[in-house]
């Protein structure tokens, strides 16, 4: 089972998603975990194969900024429904003089500058010691670069993606502190997203759509009551937006072409130490405890 985690936008198509080609709706579940209830869990079939989808930040409008997400509830919720495999999508800033908005990037690399997020399924407990080298899932990646590509859509392949904590955006100081760190593209959702993932052995990776420019990068004019007070140019918008339909429009063939790859990725195994030691067993519910 593949499931889609929405990011910016996805309450946007929630209603409209079968008509995208997303195939047959087979309805939503609200799925109660140790860690709260769960943003509600939509499943779609198309060619017999079923996969799930999670908006992220709320299901009629942004509701929900990053730093006040249920990552756990919603990570949790969708293994739970038998999700095996995660593909996630964002929209970060460009910090990369290169990259522009309406770019897609297929990151392979995480600063972590969140501060006070829950991060772990294993509070208090000798778990979670687990290596994050590939950071994202290889054969998800793959699928989604060899996908676009054959597409002509021509995602840049690797990018480090600095999460920061938000809901404020960052000061031209932060974003030259995180370039001289190696950072490509600044946002707040992929951190402690991924690394839940992991810690529940899911194969995760994301695909990123870039929205704007982070501060200082380009001179821009503050525009009064507009999204991000005008560090996204007008004549870029339409870049962006084609960019977010083309991700959620060729999402249904990206997980049939990648339900039909075998795993041959490290992430299903990320607990084994652990298991081979006595230490858990195999039902993942009771790792917790």
């Amino acid at each position: 089972m593949i499931a889609i985690i929405g990011g910016s936008g996805a309450y946007n198509f929630i209603q409209t998603l079968s008509d995208k080609g997303w195939g047959e709706y087979l309805g939503a579940a609200a799925i109660e975990t140790p860690f709260g209830r769960a943003n509600p869990v939509h499943r779609f079939r198309k060619d017999s194969t079923d996969y799930l989808f999670l908006s992220r930040h709320g299901e009629t409008g942004y509701s929900t900024a990053a730093p006040f997400v249920n990552y756990r509830a919603n990570i949790w919720a969708l293994k739970e429904a038998g999700a095996s495999r995660i593909i996630a999508w964002t929209g970060p800033g460009a910090i990369n003089p290169e990259l522009t908005p309406g770019e897609l990037v297929v990151p392979d690399d995480i600063l972590d500058m969140t501060k006070s997020r829950p991060s772990t399924f294993y509070e208090k407990k000798g778990l979670g010691f687990i290596r994050q080298n590939p950071v994202f899932c290889p054969d998800i990646r793959s699928a989604i670069l060899d996908h676009f590509t054959r597409n002509r859509l021509r995602p840049n392949d690797g990018g480090t993606y600095v999460c920061t904590e938000g809901p404020r955006l960052e000061t031209p100081a932060e974003i030259r502190a995180f370039k001289i760190l190696g950072a490509d593209m600044v946002g707040m959702t992929l951190v402690p997203e991924a690394f839940l993932a992991r810690e529940l052995e899911i194969c995760y990776a994301p695909i990123c759509y870039i929205t704007n420019y982070a501060e200082g990068v380009r001179e821009l004019a503050y525009e009064k009551g507009v999204l991000f007070e005008g560090t996204l140019p007008e004549a870029e918008k339409k870049k962006v937006d084609a960019a977010l339909d083309a991700i959620v429009s060729h999402l249904p063939d990206l997980i049939l072409s990648l339900s039909a790859v075998e795993k041959g990725c490290p992430c299903a195994s990320a607990m084994l130490r652990y298991k081979k030691n006595g230490i858990i067993g195999d039902d993942w519910r009771r790792w917790i405890e």
